[in-house]
Parts: structure tokens; sequence; C-alpha cells
């Protein structure tokens, strides 16, 4: 039986987390503040500046994914597939919106964006080249917030997608969209890590210093169906309001510390969800999809099954 387990959030700079026999223990100016059974947690997501130990992994597994992932042949099946459930849940968010909020948006973009989405889809099974199926990623991600305003149905003078900006975010929805990713991709991570794959060395994002970007692959599917629409349900249900902002002279705009708090608690209660896995025919949380998309990625490098099965969200 798969269980959906609770991820721990750090906010308190200077905290210290040791593993103290089966237990995680959280200390504060040299005070224990929290002790929690390690089998309770699917992960650990830490904020501000963080240092940490070697992370360990099966390295027969990592070697096989360092091969497939310098070998253009062998990832490009991995890159098509990732886009391939990334175009598909994006456009199914712009399909839902079209039928469940018809009378409060504007149709034509959005029906625009689903049509260009549906090309894109045909284009990518024609590519064999990493950076030509990149290129139609980026230019499929313009097209998709280019419609993604349209969603917005309530409180439009507070919240409006003007242009996706991310270092730093320049409006209130960038800012919710950027935070929601930090969430995903650290549940990504954690994914990766527990199934024995390097999380820095992806396919379709390049490896970069710094960046985990194996992480980044596999969020691109779980982005549409999850964070976007978690940013959607938090705007357009007034959870999170205009003043919960503040602007920085640089014009960055940031999230208060109690609206990140609210974010946090919506995001975990949402992994509690339901879904419907069309490859696995199964139903099962949100929190849990993670690792089977995990675990099925490492099971086609290994060599277990023909091709990576995204998460198609119906």
């Amino acid at each position: 039986m798969k269980r959906f387990l609770n991820t721990l959030f750090v906010t308190t700079q200077g905290a210290y987390l040791r593993k103290d026999g089966e237990t995680v223990a959280v200390k504060v100016d040299n005070e224990i503040k929290l002790r929690l059974p390690i089998i309770t947690l699917s992960g650990i997501v830490c904020f501000g500046n963080v240092g940490q130990g070697p992370v360990s992994g099966n390295v027969l597994l990592r070697k096989e994914q360092y091969r497939v992932s310098e070998n253009e042949k062998l990832s490009a099946p991995i890159v098509r597939s990732i886009l391939a459930g990334k175009l598909s849940n994006s456009k199914t968010v712009l399909q839902r919106a079209l039928r469940d909020h018809a009378d409060k948006i504007n149709a034509d973009p959005v029906r625009s964006a689903v049509e260009r989405l549906d090309s894109a889809l045909l284009q990518i099974e024609a590519e064999a080249s990493v950076d030509a199926l990149r290129g139609i990623e980026g230019d499929s991600a313009h097209c998709y917030f280019s419609a993604f305003d349209e969603l917005i149905t309530s409180q439009k003078g507070d919240f409006f997608l003007k242009l996706r900006s991310r270092r730093p975010p320049l409006d209130r929805v960038n800012a919710l969209l950027s935070f929601v990713y930090t969430l995903l991709y650290h549940d990504t991570r954690a994914a990766l890590e527990a199934v024995g794959l390097d999380p820095a060395v992806g396919f379709l994002h390049s490896d970069r210093p710094g960046r985990l970007s194996l992480a980044l692959d596999l969020m691109e599917e779980l982005r549409p169906f999850f964070a976007d629409r978690l940013v959607l349900s938090l705007i357009n249900l007034k959870q999170i309001e205009g003043r919960d902002f503040q602007t920085m002279d640089s014009g960055a705009v940031l999230m208060k510390d109690d609206a990140r708090k609210k974010v946090i608690s919506t995001y975990q209660k949402r992994k509690q969800d339901v879904i419907f896995h069309p490859y696995l025919n199964e139903r099962m949380h949100i929190g849990i999809l993670f690792q089977v998309q995990a675990i099925l990625l490492a099971r086609f490098i290994r060599g277990d099954i023909d091709g990576y099965p995204p998460f198609l969200w119906r």
C-alpha cells in the first residue's frame, strides 16, 4: 500500500537539522524545537542560506543515467515524453478553463493557445534533435503563458500576468508561480534522490553548476495541472490577496511571511487530492505522484520498460 507522507518545511534561519536515531531533530539556538519520526516524512524543505552533507545514490543506476544524458539518441525520447506530458497537461488546463468558466474569460486567446499547443504536440513527434525539442518547449511555454492571464477571474486589479518574470518576479502572479514552483522543485528532487537518480543531471534541461536539471525536467509535466492550477485557485478563491505582497525598491515583488505559510499549507493539502494515473490505471494521492514518476523514469533508464510514460492529466 502506498502511503502519503508529510513534508517538513523549515523557515527559521539558523535552524540546524540532524538525524537522531530514527527521528529528525530540529535545533534552534542550541535548543531542540521539534523531533519527528523519519518514517512519517517524504522530504524536508529549507528556506534561506542552506548547507547540506553529501547525498548517496544507486551507483549503477546513476552510471546509466550519465551514459544516457551524454547520448542524444538515447536522451531525445525522454525529452519527447517529458514535453508530451507538459504540453498535454498545459492544453488540458486551458480546456478546463474554457469548459468551466466560459462566461468569465475571454475565450479567443485561450482557444488560440490550445490550437498552438496541439500543433506543438505534433511537432515534437517528428523531431529527433534535443535542441529542436527545447526550442519547441520554449515557444510552447510562451504560448501557454500568453493565455494564462485570461484564467484569472477575480482580483484582476491586483493579479495579472503580462510576461513571465523569474529572478526577480515583477508582479504578484509571477511571485506566486515562482514560490510554488520552488516547492515543487524540492518535491521532485526528493523523489529522484529516493529512487537513486542524480537530480543534477537532466535531459531536457542542460547541466549547469548549482542547478538540479533532472528535478526541473520532472517538474515540467507536473507544473500545469498541479502548480499552475493551485496558483489560480489561490487567486480566484481570494485565499491570497494583493496586501499579502510587498514591492521592493528594485521592483521585485515578494510574498510576506504569513502569505508564504498560507501557500505552503494549501500546497500540502492539495497533495492529498486523489488523481487517476492513466498509465498505471490506478488512483493515487498527488503527493505520491512525484515518486511514482521518478520510479518510472528510473525503470526506463534501467531498461525495464520501453519508454518513459509521463503523467497525463484527464
